[in-house]
């Protein structure tokens, strides 16, 4: 799954949940597509700070679990994955291209979400307002270990 990237000045683990749907909603994704595209993410991965710990195809959309540094906004995150994944899919699985007028993949939208590697918000947000008084005691010196 993920893990703590270690860079000069700090460590992180940075996870998001990311959907893109296809153009127009066609229902594009089976399963040689889905096959092609965790093939390119794959790639992506070798290229660039960026790891798809899963990936996964329904129909009309796709959702990827991303995992990458501080540097890559949400924004740049998304734009690199569509356009990356737009131009092998087309190129491997040229019938995806002729149910897609225009030469786009994606909608224009997408859907991002933050994913925690320490518990869900409820949790972080009681850990961070109980600071000092000892109640989470364990689990910080837990995080201090994973991360340092």
């Amino acid at each position: 799954m993920s893990e703590y990237i270690h860079k000069s000045h700090n460590v992180t683990v940075l996870l998001y949940h990311l959907v893109f749907p296809a153009k127009y909603r066609r229902v594009v994704f089976d399963d040689a597509v889905d096959k092609e595209l965790k093939a390119v993410c794959l790639q992506i991965e070798a290229r660039y700070e960026v790891k798809f710990p899963e990936t996964g195809a329904d129909k009309d959309h796709v959702h990827f679990l991303v995992q990458a540094v501080p540097a890559y906004s949400v924004t740049k995150l998304v734009t690199m994955i569509k356009s990356l994944t737009v131009k092998e899919i087309f190129k491997r699985c040229p019938h995806v291209k002729k149910q897609l007028w225009g030469g786009e993949l994606w909608t224009d939208g997408y859907f991002a979400s933050t994913v925690g590697k320490h518990g869900d918000e409820q949790m972080i947000s009681n850990y961070v307002r109980n600071q000092g008084n000892g109640e989470y005691e364990k689990l910080h010196s837990d995080h201090q270990l994973a991360m340092f």
